[in-house]
């Protein structure tokens, strides 16, 4: 589930300390980093990647991923509906089975993925549900629409997981059950994926191969060296002078001129 970045309007929960710009720039490395999962996870059992996208007419942001990476609009003021109607798409194009997949979670283990399609393969009906450390869910993946499951859900709170459960109860659903993982839209869960990412912590003792995550590696390693994240994140607040003086943070050119994000080691867009 992906949505085009746009400073002001993505991962806002994390400006601050990010500004608007540098929020915008991670939603682009997660939706790299997660492109590069699903592919590397497919690698050991078949799985198909999509990016179901907001808001409408914004397809051609998402040129910067993989060409195996398919895409579709799913845009609904109800985030549930969202959700099922890009189970639904799924099913349409032919899958047997159907995941959604959140957009933080850069470094979630590969091999998460293939135990959900794994599950989803053997026989008979079941969901397959990732819980994030907030409540929420990281992955839910079916074998039939099941849209009870999308109902009366508090989206956006920390009972969307139970919630869910409770409702696949009600219909008598079995699910598997992954281990937890964590999503990346607060100061705290940067401050964790940097740790992940720079110093080799581990996410709740897991012994997990975790994802590279090589584009949110190299930009936080870039705002490491020239927007002093580090402190930004120990203070969990906005520096005064958030760069060196005469250097400005990002602008807006690092989102190319077309919006999409220019990652550390790739040319910038030439000017027209």
């Amino acid at each position: 589930m992906a949505k085009a970045s746009k400073p002001g309007r993505t991962k806002t929960r994390l400006s601050p300390p990010l500004t608007p710009i540098e929020a915008a720039l991670f939603n682009s490395a997660f939706l790299a980093d997660i492109a590069a999962n699903l592919l590397d996870a497919g690698r050991n059992i078949p799985i198909d990647g999509y990016m179901a996208f907001g808001p409408p007419g914004e397809g051609a942001f998402f040129d910067f991923l993989p060409p195996e990476i398919g895409l579709f609009e799913a845009w609904r003021p109800n985030f549930g509906d969202c959700l099922s109607d890009t189970i639904r798409e799924l099913f349409r194009r032919g899958h047997r089975a159907a995941c959604v997949l959140n957009a933080d979670s850069p470094t979630l283990p590969p091999a998460f993925l293939v135990e959900a399609a794994t599950m989803l393969a053997a026989d008979g009906d079941r969901a397959v549900l990732g819980p994030s450390s907030d409540g929420g869910y990281y992955l839910l993946g079916l074998k039939h629409q099941h849209a009870r499951l999308f109902e009366d859900i508090t989206w956006s709170t920390g009972v969307v997981a139970a919630q869910t459960l409770e409702r696949a109860a009600e219909i008598g659903l079995p699910v598997h059950v992954l281990p937890t993982w964590y999503d990346v839209d607060d100061s705290d869960a940067l401050r964790l994926l940097r740790g992940e990412l720079l110093h080799g912590q581990t996410f709740g003792g897991s012994k997990a191969r975790r994802a590279e995550a090589s584009h949110s590696r190299a930009l936080i390693n870039r705002l490491d060296r020239e927007a002093r994240l580090s402190e930004r994140l120990r203070v969990d607040a906005l520096p005064r002078t958030p760069t060196r003086p005469g250097k400005p943070t990002y602008e807006a050119h690092d989102l190319g001129k077309t919006g999409k994000p220019v990652f550390a080691g790739t040319p910038r867009p030439s000017a027209p």
